[in-house]
């Protein structure tokens, strides 16, 4: 274990900081015309993302200074909060519904939603397992099946809800894991099979998720349900060109996408900004990939590179769906922008996964 202690990555805590101003202009942009209609008050939600940006900005400080071996020793009682919770939100008069989800827990006049907390849970969980145990990670018995049991166990929780979208980073990042940790392939395409047969499963017990794939293949099958919003999407970043319309200046916000500051908003970002402007976003999340895979690969144990390869994984994979959602490459399901979109859990929980991974940083050795 070492004894000195470094300076933390500048570089990630610029990226970091640079996504979460033009998450905060974005959102603003957004939401504005939207929140003066319900709200009275065009900076309803914008004031609201300053607040959770301000608490994920201190949780994020108060992680960089925690060494992050102590997520080894509180890993088991975090995860264990956290299914508490799960089970909680299910719970009829604790629960609130959105949308035909039941996925977060009134806290006075905000809420949580514990499905975005026990990503960091088990990451923290599975570092830990695998860095202890790595030598049965090539077995079923004593590697992936106790590994994968609370995994599963998480996801069926979070698919109660139901959100499919959360449920998929939270199995994706946790195979990354394990194939780093030296899963053996086969195991994998069995396992992958296995998954397949159910995610068809789970598509073909909702008539929703399935009217979500077909209107993905073709959303003008049906423009005005399950396609419209896929359409709505692509008509805001149509139009954006290279340079945009210009910050403030869009026009699907007005009423057309629907709450465009949540998981759309990067379909406004490319109508104001353009081409350009969401390339810039993309590079952004790119350099800060590059910086956690430094780290992770710098880690001075394995618990640490685990860790900060499950935060990285979990970060990479919500973005790439969210973009590929917003830009019709994939089916819509409601997963947000990290440090963009708005929503208080999913802003807070990201910061303090940086925070993490920038206190990893201050140990490795690039």
């Amino acid at each position: 274990m070492p004894l000195k202690k470094s300076t933390p990555d500048f570089i990630l805590i610029i990226v970091t900081m640079t996504l979460l101003a033009i998450g905060l202009i974005m959102v603003y942009s957004a939401s504005a015309v939207w929140a003066d209609y319900k709200f009275n008050d065009s900076f309803f939600f914008a004031k609201r993302q300053l607040l959770f940006a301000g608490l994920g900005f201190a949780a994020m400080f108060f992680m960089m200074n925690i060494d992050y071996w102590s997520w080894r020793k509180w890993a088991k009682p975090m995860l264990l909060i956290c299914f508490i919770l799960l089970v909680a939100v299910l719970i009829p008069g604790i629960g609130m519904e959105r949308n035909g989800s039941r996925s977060w827990i009134g806290v006075g006049a905000f809420s949580v939603q514990p499905s975005e907390f026990i990503k960091l849970a088990l990451i923290a969980f599975l570092a830990k397992f695998l860095s202890e145990q790595q030598r049965y990670i090539t077995t079923i018995r004593k590697g992936l099946v106790p590994s994968l049991s609370l995994v599963f166990l998480a996801f069926a929780l979070i698919m109660l809800q139901p959100d499919l979208g959360t449920g998929t980073v939270m199995v994706g990042t946790c195979f990354i894991m394990l194939f780093i940790a030296g899963a053996r392939i086969l195991h994998f395409v069995i396992l992958g099979l296995i998954g397949l047969a159910g995610f068809v499963g789970l598509i073909l017990s909702a008539p929703y998720r399935m009217a979500r794939i077909t209107s993905f293949l073709d959303p003008w099958q049906d423009p005005l349900n399950s396609g419209f919003q896929i359409i709505q999407s692509l008509y805001a970043i149509g139009p954006g060109g290279l340079f945009g319309l210009g910050l403030g200046q869009s026009r699907q916000k007005f009423f057309y996408l629907p709450e465009p500051q949540t998981d759309f908003i990067f379909a406004i970002l490319s109508e104001e900004l353009g081409f350009i402007g969401g390339s810039l976003v993309i590079l952004l999340f790119a350099l800060l990939l590059w910086r956690g895979i430094k780290i992770a690969l710098g880690a001075p144990d394995l618990y640490g590179s685990f860790l900060a390869v499950g935060i990285i994984s979990m970060i990479a994979i919500q973005v790439m769906i969210n973009i590929g959602v917003v830009t019709g490459l994939m089916p819509v399901t409601g997963i947000t922008l990290p440090f963009l979109s708005y929503g208080g859990s999913s802003l807070t929980i990201m910061l303090m996964a940086v925070g993490v991974l920038l206190n990893i940083s201050r140990y490795a050795r690039f």
